[in-house]
């Protein structure tokens, strides 16, 4: 970074207390209409990135709002991409990764964060140590290591998944995510809070903030646009696993993450549905995906039932003859 950073800008303090020669972590943000919540982000970056060398680069899908003016005020020496449109998340993670490669000496860690997110002191630091360790059992080692994530209450979110099964899609249906999140066989959702005490390997993670390995991103590649939005993380956490990289929980990391539009925009939790069974028919069968898409139509019926419009929006897209086959988009 410039030496002549002050310590009034966000990318104050950022020197390690020795240096990295494989390169600075790449702080990777994609931002779309963000101007309400970069602010934030942009101050907690410097007790969030203590103790690691850094530098921020930001991809804009076409803000309409002042998000860009915004950063080049509080964050000048950022390298922002601006896409020229709204790509889609995994389109911006790609074109920041490829800024970052452009860098002098390129970079040694991609540390993927939300606008929304709020780091708190060490965070990055923490899921840096982390990656390459050896996992027990000779199951891989860590290529993607995440946070915990709290609410902006403080309370905890619960952020680590399973992959994708027919039980645990028909188990959120009948009992619900978080009552089935105990039994690993009937939720994607982890909830057991002993997971979120240590270091726990799961298949994917939330990827409101994720730091990858560049071992992990050159052996994996780019991130997969056809998603748009959502289901982009998990299928690049799926294909680490692939490649035999894990992704694993750092609890002595931790940030806030203010998100939750998903839960109560139709549009959005539609896309969210619809991606999860785009990505399972990639993975599995046709018959396990027609399994699979029946079982999470029961789960949008049934809340649809009791009134709930994004449920019900979904339910009709899941069957609709189209939706499944269309291209996601804005």
């Amino acid at each position: 970074m410039p030496s002549d950073s002050t310590a009034s800008s966000p990318a104050a303090d950022r020197r390690p207390d020795r240096p990295d020669a494989a390169g600075p972590v790449a702080v990777l943000v994609v931002t779309w209409n963000s101007a309400k919540v970069i602010p934030g982000f942009l101050a907690s970056l410097p007790q969030g990135m203590a103790g690691v060398d850094w530098r921020l680069v930001v991809a804009d899908n076409d803000s309409a709002d002042d998000t860009v003016e915004m950063i080049r005020s509080l964050a000048p020496e950022a390298t922002i991409v601006q896409t020229g449109r709204n790509a889609g998340y995994a389109a911006g993670v790609n074109a920041a990764l490829e800024a970052a490669a452009g860098w002098d000496g390129g970079f040694s860690v991609g540390l993927v964060c939300n606008p929304d997110l709020r780091m708190r002191e060490g965070c990055a630091r923490h899921l840096v140590g982390a990656l390459g360790s050896p996992v027990d059992g000779g199951a891989g080692r860590v290529g993607i290591s995440v946070p915990l994530l709290y609410e902006e209450d403080g309370t905890l979110h619960y952020s680590l998944r399973r992959e994708s099964r027919v039980t645990r899609a028909l188990g959120e249906a009948v009992i619900g995510n978080r009552r089935a999140g105990r039994f690993p066989r009937w939720s994607e959702l982890v909830t057991d809070p002993a997971a979120y005490r240590s270091r726990t390997v799961a298949d994917w993670a939330s990827g409101a903030m994720m730091a990858l390995s560049r071992e992990c991103l050159d052996a994996c590649g780019a991130w997969d646009e056809s998603f748009f939005l959502y289901s982009e993380e998990t299928e690049y956490c799926l294909r680490a696993g692939d490649h035999g990289f894990v992704t694993r929980l750092e609890p002595a990391a931790s940030a806030v993450h203010l998100g939750g539009e998903s839960q109560v925009s139709p549009r959005l939790w539609t896309l969210l549905t619809l991606n999860r069974v785009r990505l399972y028919g990639r993975r599995n069968s046709a018959p396990a995906t027609a399994a699979f898409r029946a079982a999470v139509l029961l789960r949008e019926t049934s809340r649809a039932a009791l009134g709930r419009p994004a449920n019900r929006a979904a339910a009709r897209a899941l069957v609709s003859r189209t939706a499944l086959h269309a291209t996601p988009g804005p």
